[in-house]
């Protein structure tokens, strides 16, 4: 890199930057120090890097390989696992910022700087549906995880099994125990013992 950059490639590394910060991965690793006490100075690296990806690449990077280098920046620097196709949406986002601050166009970077300063001091809410490693080596539990590759529909069916959630009073007045102690389990409109 020059030690004077073209005004467009500080216009696409404000960009690129921006677009990091809306993403809603991105701000949770962030958020819950998924990348060390540091994270934040990693999200500067990884646009940092993106930028020289774009600055030193020849033919220009197309979408798919800044795709796989955020998933790979991802998996190596945050410990994260995406598979919410949201990688593949940024990456679009930063190739068409390129496409567009090439010829002078900061239309993409405004709206991107906007968006990120509508949301700077606002906390993510997130449920965390996929086993992260952080919980002591409870992935045996998870079957979506590395081990099975069934797709997502296996995630719905796994939280009902690891959250169980106290049934209403209203539905049951009293639980019926047996005369060893154990509470029976009865299902939806049948008896059974």
């Amino acid at each position: 890199m020059d030690s004077n950059p073209q005004p467009s490639s500080v216009l696409f590394a404000r960009g690129v930057i921006a677009r990091l910060e809306i993403w809603s991965t991105m701000r949770i690793a962030v958020q819950e120090g998924w990348g060390g006490h540091g994270a934040a100075q990693k999200r500067t690296w990884l646009a940092s890097a993106i930028v020289d990806t774009f600055e030193e690449t020849t033919p220009t990077p197309d979408d798919q390989h800044i795709e796989e280098l955020l998933l790979q920046v991802m998996a190596d620097e945050f410990d994260v696992v995406i598979e919410d196709g949201s990688a593949e949406g940024v990456a679009k986002d930063i190739v068409g910022m390129w496409e567009e601050t090439a010829v002078g166009n900061g239309s993409l970077v405004v709206k991107f700087e906007g968006l990120a300063d509508g949301m700077k001091g606002k906390r993510v809410e997130a449920q965390v549906v996929e086993g992260d490693g952080s919980d002591g080596g409870s992935d045996d539990e998870w079957e979506d995880d590395d081990e099975d590759d069934d797709g997502d529909g296996e995630d719905e069916e796994e939280v009902p099994q690891l959250f169980q959630h106290p049934e209403s009073p209203a539905t049951r007045n009293e639980p019926e125990i047996d005369e060893d102690g154990f509470t029976l389990v009865k299902g939806k409109g049948k008896n059974r013992r």
